[in-house]
Formats: structure tokens, sequence, C-alpha cells
């Protein structure tokens, strides 16, 4: 695993008939096991109002978590800034790096509350992206580069802008990606100046001993602000794989150096099951679909179901429609298998560093899992 470190992502998902106690509990637990196995992260995502996801706040998790391990670092997958302030950011991660210093990264993304944003550039096919042919719908190496799927829906559903109303106080807005993340490294460094010369010093925060990554999906404002000031980048196959090679490229040609990197570093997702053969990780994954759609339905993440409760699910063309580059893009196999596409999405993207997703309904079969792509990845 040293040529290309792993790192786990994880929602805290709830499967039918558990709770959000018994989710927590299991992903502690599976921290401490991918610490026992090698990985080199493990980041909690933030997600809100989804019943079947209990990641609600990762500097709390992350709290948690630390004092149920000793060395593997820890994450936020991503800190959504739309709904808070860099200072408030700052704080809560100078809190988690005085009791656990160096342990901590700190992965900023645009979302919760922020409306609008830059559109995609037209898809073309075949496309050229960096030094990537894509054609056909794939790479040379056979990376699935699917159609892109369309938000706009989503950003018109009702709850939407209920996150925004529930997320923000009253006449709020947020503030500019890019100077809020300005904000948030002179805070850090110690260097936040007003106008008027009035500084702030963040107590603890201020020399926090924190790795800051972006978090980004496209070729967008956060891949561009990733490589102006010099930071870690990762690029979210795992949610947008129409979009992670432009998404790469964009950081890599917007990327300066500074006192944290002289090159670019890019860390990419992606979704995947793993069992001892093919037939019983596609049995385990057979309620992702399901899962998938009631995220991208705009409803919210429903607890992860079995697959008894995912094939009893009567499919429409429109619901095959909105899951379907996220359920050709996961990676779902034997070790053997998995490791090959693995090593397909670092090939085509030129990743430093891979992140790994992985729900089923059973607690087991997650660690099983983890733990059988350790044991592949390890012998490559």
């Amino acid at each position: 695993m040293a040529n290309t470190p792993l790192t786990v992502l994880d929602l805290v998902p709830i499967s039918s008939g558990s709770d959000a106690t018994e989710a927590l509990r299991n992903s502690i637990d599976l921290a401490q096991q991918a610490e026992d196995l090698g990985y080199a992260r493990y980041w909690f995502a933030e997600h809100h109002l989804n019943p079947g996801v209990a990641g609600t706040s990762p500097a709390v998790v992350l709290a948690l978590t630390a004092a149920a391990t000793s060395t593997i670092r820890l994450g936020a997958g991503a800190v959504q800034l739309g709904h808070r302030t860099a200072l408030s950011t700052v704080e809560e991660f100078g809190l988690l790096d005085a009791l656990h210093p160096g342990r901590f990264d700190l992965g900023l993304g645009r979302s919760g509350g922020r409306s609008g944003g830059r559109s995609a550039p037209t898809a073309r096919e075949p496309a050229l992206v960096g030094a990537t042919t894509v054609v056909d719908g794939r790479t040379p190496g056979g990376l699935r580069i699917p159609g892109r799927f369309s938000y706009e829906h989503l950003l018109r559903h009702p709850r939407f802008a209920l996150h925004k109303k529930l997320l923000q106080l009253p006449g709020a807005e947020s503030q500019p990606y890019d100077e809020q993340i300005a904000d948030v490294l002179a805070l850090l460094a110690g260097t936040y100046t007003t106008a008027d010369g009035v500084e702030a010093h963040v107590v603890p925060g201020e020399g926090a001993d924190l790795q800051v990554w972006i978090l980004g999906s496209s070729a967008g404002i956060s891949a561009e602000v990733a490589g102006a000031h010099g930071l870690r980048f990762a690029a979210n196959y795992h949610v947008s794989p129409a979009t992670v090679l432009e998404a790469a490229e964009s950081y890599r040609a917007a990327f300066q150096p500074s006192a944290e990197l002289d090159r670019p570093h890019v860390s990419v997702s992606a979704d995947v099951v793993v069992a001892e053969d093919e037939a019983t990780a596609r049995e385990l994954a057979t309620g992702y679909g399901l899962w998938v759609r009631s995220i991208r339905s705009g409803d919210g993440a429903i607890p992860f179901p079995t697959p008894d409760e995912a094939r009893a699910h009567s499919w429409t063309k429109a619901d095959h429609a909105l899951v379907a580059d996220r359920t050709e893009t996961q990676f779902v196999g034997s070790p053997g298998q998995v490791a090959d596409q693995l090593e397909a999405l670092r090939d085509a993207t030129g990743a430093d560093e891979l992140i790994i997703t992985t729900i089923t309904h059973r607690h087991e079969d997650r660690v099983r899992s983890y733990e059988l792509l350790a044991e592949e990845w390890g012998q490559r």
C-alpha cells in the first residue's frame, strides 16, 4: 500500500432496521480496523437531513474517533463551508489539534447552503482531458467515464431551500469561496489582518498542525483555489465520475508551489465493494442503486437497504437514469478485480492517493471489504 496510499471515506451510514447510535459505533470500530489494516487516512463526510446518514458534524465524530485510535490520520471530507465561517472552522480543528496534534486533515468543500456556481464545460466525445484520452466513454486503461449527470432538478427541489433555511442564519449570505479559503489559511498562519489593520489570532487554531485539502467535483473554483494556494486536492469520482479527469487537470493547471507542496498532490475517490468472489460482492452491493436513487431524487439518503429490500423496488426508466453513472462506476468484485479497477482510476487521473468509500447493509461485510482490499493492495 506504500506506493499509492488508501484513505477511507465514511458517511456514517445507517442501515435499515438500525439507528444512528449503532452507525456511530460501527464507524469508530471501522476506523480502528482501518488503522490496524494500514490505511493512511480516515475521513468523515458532512451531510444533513438524511435519514440514512449520521455524519452530520465531522469535527464531533473526529473527536470521538481520535480518542479511540492512535496513529491513523483523521480528517473531514469535507467541511461544508457554505454555512460556516472561516473562524468557526479554524477554531473547531484547532481544538482537535490541541489534544491530538499532527493527526488531522482539514478538508474543505463549497456545499452547504451555497447556491449558484459555475456551469460545467460542454462534454465532448472523443475528448482529451490532460494526457488522458476518452473514447466511447472509457480511458485507454478501461476506466469508465460516463455522460454528465445534471443536478438542476436537485437545485429546484424543496429540500435544497430547506437546507439553506436551516443551515444559515436568516439573511446570511455565504462568503465568496476563494475569500473564505484565504481567510482559513490566514487564520491558521496567524497572518489575518483586516483592511484597517486589526489582527485576529485564533486560540487554539493558529499554528495548528493540519493538512488542508480542497475537495471538488469538476473544473471549477474548488480546483482552481486548491491549485492557486498550493494545497492538496481531492477529486470526487464517486460523486461525479463524468468530471473527475477535468477536475484533476484543472487543479494541476492552476497549481502554484507553496510552503506546503512543491508539486500537485491529488487524491481520487471511488465507491467500492469487495468480497471473496464477484457474485458475493454484487449481492452485497445490491442496495447501492436504490440508496443513490434516494439521494439523486432529492428526498435524502434512505437507510441502506438489504438486498431483498432493494430487489423489491419497482424500477422505472427515470429511476435508472438517476443512478446509471453511479452504479456503472462502482467497483464491485473480488479483491483482484477491484484492485485492477483502482489501478485504472489511479493511472487515468494520475492520483497520488485513492479514497475508498464502502457501504453495505451489514457492518461485518463492510469491514471485510476493507480488509480484503488492504490485503490485495499490499501485494501490488
